[in-house]
This record gives structure tokens, C-alpha cells and sequence, in this order.
């Protein structure tokens, strides 16, 4: 059996390890070289604690205030754009308190799956990522957040997650290298991370050695369809058939729907981090600054990220220095001796997190064409559910018995 996976991130990667593992011939296309995509820059958070999807209630009213605010952490660019204006609407009508309870058990679900995944893979030969389940902070600067942190901590101990609040002195005592101003953190026990480049050049690695065709710099045009399956994938270059089709191409994912006749509201949502390689500030565990929503990630010895924001923007828009700015300055409000000079924007990595108007993955197999499985729209959350979308990806191609409902997750949905 032959399968085309389009899209070369850790999701694209992901599905073509599990299914090359289960026996099919594989090949991935990217239009791009598969070194520098959305999942090499993220905080690298391996996360069953982000249970509470994008579309929430406040966020609306929240992104409003900040939308003249250029250094703000959540924007979006005004347009005339239909795309945008319907995943604008579809946002504000999934932004309830009902969808939140509804989407908590499937976005645990998820990440949980994940989770044993990755820590399959870090014990595998040949796969070195710097997989460290240390638990990851929830900062809070205001004591209106951290009252908010007990309600957090309560919902996730009914979710059977492993979570407590812990004062500011407690955490202090776990961060003796450097000096924290904040009211308090909920500590996550639950959550892991890795260092993203690392599992990247690893699943590559992987590929290339285990007899995955991989092709980079080729842009999928079209496709050719016939009695309701995908017969033919039209490349810039070539074309390729194919018994199973898997779109995992992030940002891109809606032009590629619309070339499927699938309508599937996306929009590109840019984030943005900085690296220190070497870094002379240290944290024990990565954390969250909860009213900047900052991530801070040691990884791989002496490095740190920081990383954050979500500009619903076009990708010709270049990158906004102002939300490098509004990085640095929350993470020294939190973390005082941090003095980090504001770099140049092109020393900055920046990246586009594909964000359904529900903030849900799409995942499933589609009902017009029973050969094609979307694996996409994971937005924030992309490296933490990749390798169990992966592994989804495989049951469905299969048709085994799927490790959870994807009902939450149907790609059709809107």
C-alpha cells in the first residue's frame, strides 16, 4: 500500500513514521526543504494541560483591547477578506463556555496519547530530542490570575491530571537561580517537554534511513479525482498516485482544501521565538507568564526560548518587531534579572500555527473522498498532539481501532 503524506512538519513526519512502521511504502511531499517549518520554533511543550481550546469565553473581548496595542500578544489584522471574516464569525460562536467543557476530554485525550508516544520515541535508538517530563509552571503575576489558578488546578484534577497551586516561596524554592515576581503558579505534573529541533532532525533521520521518499521544494498544484477518491496528486514537478492521501500542511491546509472542493476555515496564525544557545539565565522548568502569554523553555542543557503571540495575519505581512518587543518585555515583569536586548527581526524565528475557528485539530478521513485524511489545524498545541496525530493517522489508514473518539475533531464540522 502507497501513501502520500503532504506536509513535511512534525505531523507530515509523524504520519509517515507510524505508517512506514505498519508496513507502507511512503513518500512525503513539502514545498519547502522540511528544515525550518512551524514545528522547529515552538516552546516545545508536550502539554495534556491545554485542555481549553483557543475559541474561549473573554478571549473576544480580550483581543479586542489589544488590538491597537502592537506589542500585544493576540491580534488579528483588520481586512476585507471573506476567509477571514467567516472563521471571524465561527470564532466568536465557538467562544462559549459550553464549547470549552465539551472540547476539555478530547484535547486531554489527545496530548495523553501523545505524550506515550514521544516517550516511545526518546526510548527508542536512534531518536534523541532531550525529553524531560518535568512538569511545566503556570507564572501568575496578578493576584486575579492566581485566584483564577485554583479554579484552573480544580478542573484539571476532575480531568485526572496531575496538578497542584503552589505559593510563590514554593515555587521560588524550585527556581533558586534566579529571581521570580509572581503571586503564585500552578504546577502542571502532568506535562513534559523537548527540544523541537532535535526530534525534527531525528523523524528525518528516521525517514532517510528507513526507506521514506522524501521531497522537498515541490508545491502540490492540484489533484485529479474519480468515483469519490483521490487518483492522482499534480505537483509543480510531477505527479503521483497513491492508495491513501494525508494533507497535514498546516497554514496552507485551507488552499489545499479548496483544490479537494473542501471547504475548511483556517486561518495563519504567526507566532514568534527567540533561542539563547547559551544561555546565562537559568529555570529549572519551563513556564507559562500567564498575562503575556509568554512561553519560557530550558531545553537541551544551557538553552532557553521564549516564545509567544498569535497574529492572525496574511504571510506577506512581514514580521512585527513590536510583538518581539511585548515578549521580552513580559518575561522581564516575571522574570526581573532577565535583561535581554530586544535582537535584530532577523535573528527573530517566526512561523504561522494553522487555527481552526474552534481552536480544534481537523482530523479524520473525508466523507467525499474516502482515500484522503486530513491531520491539521492544531494551531498552538501542533508539537504536543503531533506524534499521536500520527499515530491517529495510522489507525485510520488502516482502519483499526482508533485510540480515542475523533468526533470533537471531524473534519467537516463547519
Amino acid at each position: 500500500m502507497k501513501a502520500i503524506i503532504i506536509g513535511g512538519g512534525v505531523v507530515g513526519l509523524s504520519s509517515a513514521y507510524y505508517l512506514r512502521k505498519s508496513g507502507w511504502d511512503v513518500t512525503v511531499i513539502d514545498q519547502n526543504d522540511f528544515l525550518n517549518n512551524c514545528s522547529y520554533g515552538n516552546a516545545g511543550y508536550v502539554c495534556p494541560s491545554h485542555f481549553i481550546p483557543l475559541a474561549s469565553p473573554g478571549i473576544v473581548s480580550q483581543g479586542l483591547r489589544w488590538m491597537l496595542n502592537k506589542k500585544s500578544p493576540f491580534y488579528i489584522q483588520p481586512r476585507l477578506n471573506w476567509p477571514l471574516m467567516d472563521w471571524g464569525l465561527k470564532f466568536v460562536k465557538s467562544a462559549t463556555a459550553k464549547h470549552v467543557a465539551d472540547s476539555a476530554i478530547p484535547l486531554r485525550d489527545a496530548a495523553i496519547i501523545s505524550q506515550k508516544c514521544y516517550e516511545e520515541l526518546a526510548a527508542t535508538p536512534g531518536f534523541d530530542f532531550a525529553y524531560e517530563h518535568k512538569g511545566l509552571f503556570e507564572y501568575f503575576l496578578t493576584k486575579e490570575k492566581a485566584e483564577h489558578g485554583h479554579e484552573l488546578v480544580e478542573k484539571a484534577v476532575s480531568l485526572g491530571l496531575d496538578t497542584v497551586f503552589m505559593s510563590a516561596e514554593e515555587v521560588q524554592a524550585l527556581e533558586p537561580q534566579t529571581e521570580l515576581n509572581i503571586q503564585g503558579a500552578v504546577l502542571f505534573k502532568c506535562d513534559s517537554h523537548l527540544y523541537p529541533n532535535k526530534l525534527m532532525k531525528s523523524l528525518l533521520n528516521w525517514m532517510q534511513s528507513n526507506g521514506v521518499t522524501l521531497l522537498p521544494n515541490e508545491k502540490v498544484k492540484s489533484f485529479e479525482k474519480n468515483n469519490g477518491r483521490i487518483t492522482k496528486v499534480v505537483t509543480d514537478k510531477s505527479s503521483y498516485t497513491a492508495d491513501t492521501i494525508v494533507v497535514a500542511t498546516g497554514s496552507w491546509s485551507r488552499e489545499i482544501a479548496s483544490e479537494l472542493d473542501i471547504s475548511l476555515p483556517l486561518m495563519p496564525g504567526r507566532g514568534y521565538s527567540i533561542t539563547l544557545e547559551n544561555s546565562p539565565y537559568k529555570l529549572n522548568h519551563p513556564a507559562i507568564l500567564v498575562e503575556g502569554k509568554v512561553a519560557v523553555t530550558p531545553m537541551d542543557g544551557n538553552k532557553i526560548r521564549f516564545g509567544g503571540t498569535m497574529e492572525i495575519t496574511t504571510m506577506s505581512r512581514p514580521p512585527q518587531i513590536g510583538r518581539v518587543e511585548g515578549i521580552l518585555n513580559t518575561v522581564k515583569k516575571f522574570l526581573p534579572q532577565f535583561n535581554i536586548p530586544i535582537p535584530n527581526i532577523n535573528d527573530v524565528w517566526y512561523g504561522y500555527r494553522p487555527c481552526s475557528p474552534d481552536g480544534m485539530p481537523y482530523i479524520g478521513r473525508l466523507t467525499k473522498l474516502q482515500n484522503c485524511i486530513v491531520a491539521t489545524g492544531h494551531a498552538m498545541i501542533g508539537l504536543s498532539l503531533g506524534a499521536g496525530t500520527g499515530l491517529l493517522v495510522k489507525q485510520l489508514a488502516n482502519e483499526e481501532k482508533l485510540s480515542m473518539d475523533l468526533s470533537a475533531f471531524k473534519v467537516e464540522r463547519f
